[in-house]
């Protein structure tokens, strides 16, 4: 799943894709009604790939957080970012036990479900089942040792 143009932008609700640079900003598209405006370089706006949730050992990407939803709905939507605090925060430690408690806010939480429920419904939850992000960044990390190690080789003939 490429999240990269799938964006959040501050002050207004849902999810947009990326659809064309413009001179002032960008044309973004609502995820929810398809329909198109433009967002400004004063807004705040962030790919849902750029998002990481705290948790008690290093930060996890929100796209290994959404396969965890992924994963235990079935591809479904999940329950309603609207629910009950607590409610909310038992789901949550049950997708992610680790995640952080005192620096990953209700908010936070909320916004996680809404954006999983919005990809979901509307089908743009893709996983590829071979491998995740961390393992796509660890199979990159290995190449790049080779890669070093084969340099150097070179170097010493």
């Amino acid at each position: 799943m490429d999240l990269s143009k799938i964006l959040a932008i501050t002050g207004k609700p849902g999810l947009y894709k990326h659809i064309a640079q413009s001179k002032t900003g960008i044309v973004v598209e609502s995820v929810l009604d398809n329909k198109r405006s433009s967002a400004f370089a004063s807004d705040q706006i962030s790919t849902l790939n750029d998002i990481s949730i705290f948790t008690t050992d290093e930060d996890i990407k929100l796209e290994d957080v959404l396969k965890k939803i992924f994963d235990k709905e079935d591809g479904k939507v999940t329950i309603s970012d609207k629910s009950g605090t607590s409610e909310l925060k038992k789901y949550f430690e049950e997708v992610l036990p680790e995640y952080d408690k005192d620096r990953v806010y209700i908010s936070d939480i909320k916004k996680v479900i809404k954006w999983y429920n919005i990809l979901a419904e509307n089908n743009i939850l893709e996983f590829d089942e071979d491998k995740s992000s961390e393992e796509v960044e660890k199979d990159t990390d290995d190449k790049s040792e080779v890669n070093s190690v084969s340099n150097e080789e070179k170097d010493n003939e």
